[in-house]
């Protein structure tokens, strides 16, 4: 009986497929029914080559090689993976598995870790996709009755395979050129850059400057204690006539003269006040996601 291998991104989701699909039998690296073979990666399995392994001119670090711009990129087993890839190599071998499905994450990254497996491992089985945005149980059942085509995704693997080959040539290169630039001969460590890490390293930096050049600012707000009817509450004085204008640090219950502050409690203190309540109705939509 022809059966499909489902490979996952991670293991708990291939157990978690396994234990909705049915009357799986737990083996060393996978699981397998009357109908489906579910196995798992740990991530990405392969990662593509160095430059020293694209060419051995690249082993020394001089500014007259660069930029690296391979012919072709290839990859190579991360290390740690041998077990795991001989595993999901055997399975894709096996005579009865006519087609594999695409199980992992339902996004670019999840796309590029399994077509790194297929195209690496050389399958030419036909591929069908699993794209599932929830683990519940139903969800996986649904996926399953809604398999896709392998190719509807080839731009999305397509996408997925330009982010990292320019992750590769941006981190390669600026690596090389800014560690020749900027390393002093004690250093021993590479002034490492990439697309991420260095835009994102720029924003700590950003933030930490503010933080080093802020001058402490000190204020004074009003508070009172009334009393109605056996009840007590706390309020804040509050300038009705303020205005914001050029001072980023003023708001209007904030006094920046003590005098100023001191002056407003003597004003009210044990005096008797009126009290009103105004309900306005207003909308507040979601904040966006989190990109």
């Amino acid at each position: 009986m022809a059966k499909s291998l489902v490979i996952t991104e991670k293991p708990s989701v291939a157990s978690d497929i396994a234990r909705v699909l049915g009357g799986c039998t737990d083996h060393d690296g996978y699981f397998e029914n009357d109908d489906h073979v579910v196995t798992f990666a740990v991530g990405h399995l392969f990662e593509l080559l160095s430059p020293e392994e694209v060419d051995e001119k690249y082993k020394r670090w001089t500014l007259a090689n660069l930029p690296i711009l391979p012919d072709e990129f290839r990859c190579k087993p991360k290390a740690g993976q041998s077990a795991r890839i001989r595993t999901i190599k055997k399975l894709l071998a096996r005579k009865d598995v006519d087609h594999v499905v695409n199980a992992c994450d339902a996004g670019r990254e999840g796309e590029l870790i399994f077509r790194e497996i297929v195209e690496n491992l050389e399958s030419d089985k036909p591929i069908r996709r699993l794209w599932l945005q929830s683990m519940t149980d139903e969800a996986i059942r649904e996926g399953f009755r809604r398999l896709q085509p392998g190719e509807n995704f080839d731009g999305l693997a397509s996408a997925a395979a330009c982010r990292a080959r320019s992750d590769w040539l941006i981190g390669m290169n600026a690596t090389r050129a800014l560690t020749k630039r900027l390393k002093s001969r004690k250093e021993k460590t590479a002034w490492s850059a990439g697309r991420v890490q260095t835009p994102t390293l720029a924003m700590l930096v950003e933030r930490e400057l503010e933080i080093l050049a802020h001058v402490p600012r000190p204020y004074w707000r009003v508070t009172a204690s009334f009393q109605h009817d056996g009840q007590s509450y706390t309020a804040a004085w509050f300038d009705p006539a303020f205005e914001a204008q050029d001072d980023e640090h003023a708001r209007e219950d904030r006094i920046f003269d003590e005098e100023r502050a001191r002056a407003i409690v003597a004003k009210v203190l044990g005096q008797a006040g009126t009290a009103g309540e105004t309900r306005r109705p207003s909308r507040e939509s979601a904040p966006p996601l989190f990109d």
